[in-house]
């Protein structure tokens, strides 16, 4: 395999990202000291690697593709399109170390890689809720598939987790420690708990040898999301660059805490590349923003007339986010450095430049949909 430089972007990739040039590396003992303590070399000795991101073409995976790829890394992008589209890796198709696939996770898949991001699984509630049962075996199966294929190749693999395992919490901030305040049996539930079995079929591979890293991810935004994916940020960018009144849920008051895309993916690079914490990880932005706020700050930054409009709250619906830090600063250097408004301004100018008569809704589903439904049931 050909040596590559440090995954951090801290160090720059030598120009010939072909070349044999070695990487200076820490003398062993510090670096045996290092692991031992879960921090992050400074400089270690590494390869380009085989790396396989399952939701690859999704907002999240082609993200983190790219970076990959600038790094000199071999990836294989795998994706059903459920959510993700092919047109969110189109300027990767011609790089020599790119290969996309269309897969399914709830199927087997056989491929040898070095290390697996397992981030395939819709994200939005609109999404998620259009087909529950779906869901749920994405997360289980594609859990246990992408675990088996780990174990067969020996490589690392890392499991995409989310604030939501934390359900409605009653302690905020919200450390790795709490055990959520979760509905079990609501319309949310197909995601939490799907994510929720994930994590423990993680952990129950690590116990019998598999290398794991588990991460929990708060509310994320940034270029590369689907204009009409359902999530608030979308949501409020796209009625405001539309002039149409922005909705929010009940009065607004909710919290939620907004990460940027590029520093949540250097968050989930360190976590695979960390030496030995298994996890789970929040990793998210800590500074929190009611739903109003936000939507303010949209109108504001479009410069859009639109009128906010308050709708029932959905069922489940949490009333705060806001992630503890503590851990991923500890263990693994990291916190955002971009803040609201100027990711913000970032996203906005992206959306701008679409070219919207190629993007459609996922799914017909909204945020109201399920609830409605068993509400109708139960009257």
């Amino acid at each position: 395999k050909f040596l590559a430089q440090n995954r951090f972007p801290a160090l720059e990739l030598s120009p010939d990202p072909g070349s044999m040039t070695e990487i200076t590396a820490q003398p062993q003992a510090q670096e045996q000291q290092t692991e031992a303590s879960n921090s992050i070399p400074a400089s270690v000795k590494t390869y380009y690697l085989r790396i396989l991101v399952t939701g690859g073409a999704g907002f999240l995976g082609s993200n983190l593709c790219r970076r990959l790829l600038s790094q000199g890394h071999d990836v294989i992008c795998v994706d059903n399109y459920f959510t993700g589209c092919k047109r969110n890796v189109a300027d990767l198709l011609s790089h020599p170390n790119f290969e996309l696939v269309r897969h399914d996770v709830t199927e087997p898949y056989k491929v040898e890689v070095d290390q697996i991001y397992n981030l395939a699984c819709p994200a939005s509630p609109p999404h998620y809720q259009s087909n529950p049962v779906k869901t749920i075996k994405t997360s289980f199966m594609g859990a246990y598939n992408m675990l088996g294929l780990a174990k067969r190749c020996n490589a690392r693999i890392l499991q995409a987790s989310t604030s939501e395992i934390y359900g409605d919490p009653e302690v905020s901030p919200q450390p790795e420690s709490y055990w959520g305040h979760v509905n079990a049996i609501g319309v949310r539930s197909c995601y939490d708990e799907g994510k929720r079995v994930a994590e423990t079929l993680f952990f129950e591979y690590n116990r019998q040898g598999s290398d794991t890293r588990v991460v929990r991810i708060f509310n994320t935004y940034g270029p590369g999301m689907h204009p009409y994916d359902g999530r608030v940020v979308s949501n409020f960018i796209m009625q405001c660059i539309e002039g149409k009144d922005i909705t929010i849920y009940g009065d607004g008051s909710q919290t939620r805490s907004f990460c940027y895309v590029d520093d949540l993916i250097e968050g989930l690079m360190r976590m695979m590349n960390n030496p030995s914490h298994v996890g789970p990880i929040n990793i998210g932005n800590p500074n929190e923003f009611t739903i109003r706020q936000l939507a303010e700050l949209c109108i504001e930054l479009t410069g859009s007339t639109s009128k906010i409009v308050e709708m029932p709250l959905p069922a489940d619906d949490p009333k705060q986010r806001r992630p503890d830090l503590t851990l991923a600063k500890t263990v693994l250097k990291w916190e955002p450095h971009i803040q609201l408004r100027e990711g913000l301004t970032k996203t906005i100018a992206y959306f701008r430049s679409l070219d919207l008569k190629y993007y459609k809704p996922p799914s017909n589903q909204t945020a109201h949909g399920r609830t409605q439904e068993l509400n109708a049931k139960a009257g």
